[in-house]
């Protein structure tokens, strides 16, 4: 007892030794309020990341940004991992439970756009943007992260929480390398977000899976005028097989997409192009039919080569399933959002929705106002893919919706940049970190729950067992996007948003925040 109080005596009132751990209840209102203080530090890196607007597998910036600060909070870092230079793993902690986080990094090209401002005005024409709201996720997940670890360090509570990028998202183009490079193989739960409009989560089958290819066709050049009987044109090649692919469309399944892009059609008009690509992306709901499509699109290229007497070759980039996230997960993580609840949004903040969404020809209906209910994910016919399905397959996952965008938009389109930037965005990220920092301790503290999301997962993976839809052996793409971000990263850099002078980027920029039509109704 005397040694205690001498103890007491010297290390002061203000010591963490002693600290009890409250109940869960408490401990979430802490990491509510620890969030809560950490807002300005959740909008800088919201605002800093738009600002950078990087595209797949040239996210540089945006990584040395965010692995900076985590290495400042006491994580481990490794970087370039799988492949990958800008693919990194933060880890802090030790033992079990193992919780990831992870959320997209990159930029999507051609939607440039000034934030706060209701009609398209590009930051740089033809530029980079954050289209789809990438920009916010490492703000929600860091700021999570860093609220877990101090109160994990307060009450000494053992964990480990390891961080990590979704590296060429909108290139499906990083988990399935992840996968087998093996960066989850001790991870029990994986913590993933994603931009939206709304607050929520959803748990099962969702969204199609996809196989994303290049076929290259290899002819003979000749003078187009002069000889071209001498010529074998791979451009003819390429155009036949997309020919063909759109007459089969009418004999495929109404739940598969497929669409492509001419990468390399020829040099000049007089010339029978010697080399020719097509980048096709092949969708479908489940692993067969995928690869089923994939085959398809395989043979009709084959074709294709010996209608021009040409040859072909074939290089798979990426690939990803259909995702599967974790119902007991998803019922925490629902609890949680729940009692966060919705943002408070501003007069400001609803003239902007209303504006942008007028603007587009939408339902002029503002921002969401009431959190999402708890739904199973919903087979969509035709729905868009995301990669962190290939960790959903792995290992148990949710993915939490945090509102941080605008309702009724365009996906993959300068209008979805618009919010991004500003008090919405910056008040979503908020929320977002909020529930996921609740969700943590959920898992920290309680190992049955760790128990029961892995139960599930032993459920889901009963009868269906992953495979990798990208050969072994396949070189990560990482090439993509790099002419493109050599051409714009000097326009970007001179916007990069510098947070010692400026308080956001929009005071940065000038921007009234909101900025609508002289004309709009809703001014």
């Amino acid at each position: 007892m005397l040694q205690t109080l001498v103890l007491l005596l010297l290390l002061g009132p203000g010591s963490e030794l002693f600290a009890q751990t409250p109940d869960l209840d408490q401990l979430k209102q802490q990491a509510m309020q620890a969030v809560d203080a950490k807002s300005t530090f959740t909008q800088i890196m919201v605002d800093s990341i738009f600002s950078f607007s990087e595209l797949g597998f040239q996210e540089f910036e945006t990584s040395k940004f965010v692995t900076d600060i985590l290495e400042k909070e006491d994580f481990q870092i490794s970087r370039q991992v799988a492949g990958m230079p800008t693919a990194w793993v933060a880890s802090w902690g030790r033992g079990k439970p193992v919780i990831g986080f992870m959320a997209d990094i990159d930029g999507l090209p051609e939607t440039s756009q000034k934030p706060g401002v209701a009609y398209h005005d590009p930051l740089i024409a033809g530029g980079p943007g954050h289209g789809e709201g990438h920009n916010a996720g490492q703000a929600v997940n860091v700021t999570a992260a860093i609220v877990v670890k101090n109160l994990m360090q307060k009450y000494r509570l053992a964990g480990t929480l390891r961080l990590y990028p979704g590296v060429a998202e909108e290139l499906l183009a990083s988990r399935n390398y992840m996968v087998r490079a093996g960066l989850f193989k001790d991870v029990d739960i994986m913590l993933s977000t994603h931009v939206s409009s709304e607050f929520g989560t959803s748990f099962g089958d969702v969204n199609s899976g996809l196989v994303s290819t290049q076929y290259s066709f290899h002819g003979r050049s000749a003078h187009a005028a002069g000889s071209p009987w001498m010529g074998r044109s791979a451009l003819d090649a390429v155009e036949l097989m997309n020919v063909a692919w759109n007459y089969r469309r009418e004999h495929l399944r109404p739940q598969q997409r497929s669409h492509y892009v001419i990468v390399q059609g020829g040099d000049q008009p007089n010339v029978v192009p010697p080399e020719a690509t097509v980048w096709y992306f092949f969708r479908e709901l489940d692993f067969g039919r995928i690869k089923e499509l994939h085959d398809l699109g395989t043979k009709i290229a084959r074709a294709a080569a010996e209608m021009t007497d040409t040859t072909m070759t074939e290089r798979i980039l990426a690939a990803t399933w259909p995702g599967h996230y974790n119902k007991v997960l998803a019922e925490t993580l629902s609890a949680n959002i729940q009692k966060v609840g919705m943002p408070v949004w501003s007069n400001d903040d609803v003239i902007l929705a209303k504006a942008i969404q007028q603007e587009l020809g939408a339902k002029a209906e503002g921002l969401k106002t009431e959190v999402a209910k708890l739904e199973s994910a919903k087979e969509l016919a035709g729905s868009g893919s995301d990669d962190i399905a290939e960790v959903s397959w792995n290992l148990p996952t949710v993915v939490l919706s945090f509102p941080s965008n605008i309702p009724n938009l365009i996906g993959h389109h300068w209008s979805s940049a618009v919010a991004m930037a500003t008090p919405i965005a910056h008040k979503g990220a908020t929320a977002g970190a909020k529930a996921h920092a609740m969700t943590a301790l959920d898992l920290v503290l309680k190992s049955e729950l760790v128990k029961a999301a892995g139960d599930y997962f032993a459920q889901q993976t009963k009868e269906t067992k992953w495979q990798s839809l990208v050969p072994e052996g396949t070189q990560v793409p990482i090439e993509l996007n790099q002419e493109k971000m050599a051409r714009f990263r000097p326009k970007l850099e001179k916007l990069y948003f510098n947070p010692k002078k400026y308080k956001t980027y929009l005071d940065q920029l000038g921007i009234h925040y909101p900025t609508v039509k002289q004309n709009s109704v809703l001014k």
